[in-house]
């Protein structure tokens, strides 16, 4: 399955075909699974040291260097521990210049958009040859920086909004999570085909935006966004279907953690899981500010 978060682009979660040699990881469990059968014949003292090799508890990443859905998590929730902190700086600095200006600055937003844009590129295409955590923890950093500033201005323009977007996230990505869970949403290959062409249409839509809005064409906050039809904004109708896109985005990144979990993958491939989760969680919280905002109104 191809992924569609560029972060997951990796060999390491990608599926097997059937016939390929397996990881190291599934060779050994294949091995233990026959260990009986090559062991008849031997003493009674080694039947017991045996069983009691099957009766201890089943080896984590660091015992057997394979990536697991628990290590993984503990990856990611540093990760959004180390955004949060930088954050809380975005925030601060946005607000820093409101009593002196009369209005937030823009430089956390600008920095940290530029310099997490930067370096996940880096870990995108470094992380084929080798998993690099203090990148990853870095695109983390810039990105907290990044969502600190942006809230922080919205913050300043639309008072209370980012409680609400963020409460908001928070129940997208839990709801999708639960579902995923208990196998009630899962990936396919018709879905991805359709989720891959509203991405890149969305894309192109987002370029055409930001061209009419430097131009002064689609005057306005959003540009076309704050546009209405039919008397709804085009912006609520559009961040509706791409928070539905994000959604399934968060649940392929799911099945791609357990696709490289599967495959035995090295246990720094946590990194990248956690590194892709973030990607689209950050792209989550931004696009339902983004409705949050329209649905207050274009000031």
């Amino acid at each position: 399955m191809a992924a569609g978060n560029f972060a997951f682009n990796n060999p390491a979660f990608q599926e097997r075909r059937p016939g390929l040699t397996p990881p190291p990881a599934q060779q050994a469990g294949t091995q233990t699974q026959y260990a009986t059968t090559a062991h008849q014949g031997i003493d009674a003292a080694t039947s017991a040291q045996l069983e009691g090799m099957y009766a201890a508890p089943p080896a984590g990443s660091i015992d057997t260097g394979r990536m697991t859905v628990e290590d993984t998590v503990h990856k990611t929730l540093a990760l959004f521990a180390v955004l949060v902190v930088t954050a809380a700086v975005g925030w601060l600095w946005t607000m820093s210049t409101v009593a002196t200006a009369g209005a937030p600055t823009m430089m956390p937003w600008i920095i940290g958009m530029i310099g997490g844009f930067g370096l996940a590129m880096a870990v995108t295409f470094t992380s084929r040859k080798k998993v690099r955590p203090g990148l990853i923890l870095g695109y983390a950093a810039f990105e907290g920086l990044f969502v600190g500033g942006i809230s922080g201005f919205f913050e300043f323009i639309w008072p209370g909004v980012v409680i609400q977007a963020v409460l908001a996230t928070l129940a997208v990505v839990g709801a999708t999570l639960a579902l995923f869970a208990n196998g009630k949403v899962r990936v396919s290959a018709r879905a991805n085909k359709i989720f891959m062409v509203a991405i890149v249409g969305y894309m192109i839509f987002g370029l055409l935006n930001l061209v009419l809005m430097w131009t002064g064409v689609a005057p306005g906050a959003f540009g076309l966004y704050s546009q209405t039809f039919m008397g709804i904004p085009l912006g609520l109708v559009i961040g509706v279907v791409v928070v539905i896109m994000a959604a399934y985005s968060l649940v392929q990144d799911f099945d791609l953690v357990q696709q490289g979990v599967r495959n035995g993958a090295p246990r720094e491939m946590g990194w990248i899981g956690g590194f892709g989760i973030m990607v689209t969680v950050v792209w989550l919280y931004v696009e339902i500010l983004r409705i949050l905002a329209i649905l207050r109104g274009d000031n």
